[in-house]
């Protein structure tokens, strides 16, 4: 069982394969593995206990950044990755992102925001479409105001950590991608277009 792998120059920890969205891109349609990891499909999901132990094997010092990404929405498990990032900060200065679809608050039923401060350097949240219509038909959310509430994550998140970014990847119409720039300077966080695939 793969909870802890390497890809380019960062440390990913894999928590879960929970996920809410059903997106067209989505990498799990595609392959098993990301980096180093041959499957990143879980026979069941690590305890938070076995998460930081996988990664006290790791030398922190030797990556640029610790994410928690995986084959899953990662704030399914948000406490207990807290609970990690708690136990990170008490050894290592490395910085800490989440990449998460920024659905936290739907899932949890509650806002879960102010638990990022202290704990995450960097959010990185998929946004992939400019309007609503466009990300129900490329995401497929389980939720019926999934964009909004990503949305108002995306702002609301700021409050609380430092770096905050807006993603689409590359493989969406070039017009899009200027769209959803526009959306994202509204929403004041950075804009990053990812190479599908990566």
């Amino acid at each position: 069982m793969t909870i802890t792998y390497s890809y380019g120059k960062n440390l990913y920890v894999n928590t879960t394969n929970r996920c809410d969205m059903h997106c067209d891109f989505c990498l799990r349609q595609s392959g098993d593995g990301v980096g180093e990891a041959d499957s990143l499909w879980l026979e069941r999901e690590p305890t938070r206990e076995e998460i930081w132990e996988d990664l006290q094997k790791r030398d922190l010092n030797a990556f640029s950044e610790l994410v928690f990404c995986g084959y899953g929405e990662p704030t399914y498990r948000l406490h207990d990755i807290l609970w990690v990032c708690d136990r990170v900060r008490e050894i290592s200065s490395i910085p800490i992102r989440m990449d998460t679809n920024g659905h936290g608050n739907l899932i949890w039923g509650e806002d879960v925001a102010p638990l990022f401060r202290g704990r995450f350097d960097t959010v990185s949240i998929s946004l992939n479409a400019q309007d609503r219509e466009t990300y129900d038909r490329r995401c497929e959310p389980d939720y019926e105001n999934g964009y909004e509430a990503m949305l108002s994550f995306a702002k609301e998140i700021q409050t609380y950590v430092p770096h905050v970014v807006l993603s689409v990847v590359d493989c969406i119409p070039a017009e899009e991608i200027e769209a959803c720039r526009k959306v994202c300077e509204d929403i004041g966080a950075e804009y990053r277009v990812r190479v599908f695939g990566s």
